[in-house]
């Protein structure tokens, strides 16, 4: 195994930064044990809700043991698609990196690719699973302070998405701990492609020496945290390109070798390919309800743990009354997390009355989306699934029919839909925002709730506002801009040929 914390693209880490990145590896393995040794059978299973849609299977693993012994399942690496298949190789933290991996998935399989769906934080028997859940659990109470308290989001939420995971040392730590990570890969075929989606799948992978590992960045603000040494990087933006090819800023003032030309390439946004090749009609559509007058359709999407409820919650009390004379039309995705809805609608008890639920019913959702892309609604439509994929999902499915997606500036930053951004949550989101305004595609990030409402007010009000983002979207699709999820497949799958 390679130690990839000593030094990082030729930038040597100081000693107190290794030992720093040792004792992280050693406070795991004292908390929850080691199984670099153990052996998990392997096995393909259908996916829930986007299996058929994404043609996409499931890795799972079984009970594995220290002598080799496997318990529950049968190691079946035969089953793998060895010339087409493709693992998509992520982890459920938040919404974000699951939307990010159904957009590569999407991708491959309309490439004539077999995506694999592997998350390494659904495996609760093995140590990789125990880390990262540890780490996410820890990140989401920041989040949910960080919204509470604006001492502690200016001191130490904003400084540490910002800056703290922008810097080399925070990288030595992660691949340091990503050696704990290797054993889930053991016995999947090591020829066969990854595409990580998080890089902590990316940089497990390499640790077990999977051959061919492709690390698709989220975000737009470089940052050492993305990094896996020994995979091809891409990234959606320009700017990122940049940042990431010196690596900008990753330690202090410093100068840096930079990264490999062969180890980083622009790809475009990584979108869905059922979003991407229905832009021109999705946007005229969009535009033709403006022109004739109906009701502008504004998606929420609450992800996480309903972080800015507050924010949401004066949206919906803005837009009540354009819903009661049918000028506004709301669709709510709370993901799963049915308590966000049943606080909202305390409240706001008046929701409750122009409100139709779809809560946990997958076949009503997926019809009412499709009913909605040429059919009339009114009212406000509430979405909860307690399955994970389908609370995800469940946006991609209503981005279509809708007018407006109001959401933070993370990953949905990247989407071809009108946004409007709220408030970030982590300096590093902003960039997302600036992004997209500077391609016409989205607003600029509305910083307090005065603002945001005033971007409501323009939707509402003006024609050319919205129009121009429907065109800017449709410009942005004929310059490959939302190309990237087909880039990165194809960039997968021709290394492979390279390799033989």
């Amino acid at each position: 195994m390679t130690d990839r914390s000593r030094e990082i693209f030729g930038n040597k880490m100081s000693v107190s930064v290794y030992k720093k990145a040792v004792r992280s590896k050693r406070k795991y393995v004292k908390k929850f044990g080691d199984d670099s040794g153990f052996s998990y059978p392997v096995k393909l299973a259908d996916t829930p809700a986007i299996g058929d849609i994404l043609g996409v299977s499931e890795i799972r693993l079984g009970e594995g043991s220290a002598d080799g012994k496997a318990e529950d399942l049968e190691s079946a690496p035969e089953d793998f698609d060895r010339e087409k298949g493709i693992i998509v190789g992520n982890i459920r933290m938040g919404f974000g990196h699951y939307r990010i991996s159904m957009a590569i998935a999407s991708a491959a399989n309309a490439l004539g690719c077999k995506p694999y769906w592997m998350d390494l934080n659904s495996y609760p028997q093995t140590l990789c699973t125990q880390i990262i859940s540890a780490q996410n659990d820890l990140y989401s109470l920041g989040s949910r302070i960080s919204q509470k308290s604006r001492l502690f989001n200016r001191l130490v939420w904003e400084p540490m998405n910002y800056e703290g995971f922008r810097k080399l040392s925070y990288n030595a730590a992660d691949q340091k701990n990503a050696e704990l990570m290797a054993a889930v890969y053991r016995n999947v075929p090591k020829d066969i492609p990854v595409v990580a989606t998080h890089v902590w799948p990316a940089q497990a992978a390499l640790h077990a020496g999977m051959k061919n590992v492709v690390n698709a960045i989220p975000d737009n603000w470089p940052m050492a945290l993305h990094l896996a040494e020994g995979a091809l990087h891409t990234v959606q933006t320009h700017y990122a390109f940049q940042g990431y090819r010196i690596l900008n800023g990753m330690q202090g003032k410093a100068v840096l070798k930079p990264m490999p030309e062969d180890a980083l390439t622009y790809t475009g946004h990584y979108i869905d390919h059922e979003l991407v090749s229905n832009i021109e009609v999705d946007c005229a559509a969009r535009k033709a309800r403006k022109e004739n007058g109906e009701p502008m359709r504004f998606l929420l999407t609450i992800g996480g743990a309903g972080a800015q409820k507050e924010i949401f919650a004066e949206i919906i009390r803005y837009l009540l009354p354009m819903i009661q004379k049918k000028k506004a039309v709301l669709y709510i995705n709370v993901g799963d997390y049915k308590n966000v809805w049943e606080e909202l609608c305390g409240q706001i008890p008046e929701m409750k009355q122009h409100s139709t639920e779809h809560f946990g019913d997958w076949q009503d959702t997926k019809s009412f989306a499709e009913d909605a892309l040429t059919g009339k609604v009114e009212g406000i439509h509430g979405f909860w699934h307690k399955n994970i994929f389908e609370a995800v999902y469940c946006t991609n499915l209503l981005m279509r029919s809708c007018d407006v997606l109001v959401t933070k500036p993370s990953e949905l930053a990247f989407y071809p839909v009108p946004k409007l951004f709220i408030k970030r949550v982590g300096g590093h989101e902003q960039w997302g925002a600036i992004h997209s305004a500077e391609i016409g595609d989205g607003t600029l990030e509305c910083r307090d709730i005065p603002h945001t409402l005033q971007m409501l007010q323009l939707f509402l009000e003006e024609k050319e506002y919205f129009c121009n983002m429907c065109d800017n979207i449709i410009r942005n699709k004929k310059a490959g801009i939302y190309d990237g999820a087909y880039e990165v497949v194809k960039l997968a799958m021709g290394r492979k040929k390279e390799e033989k």
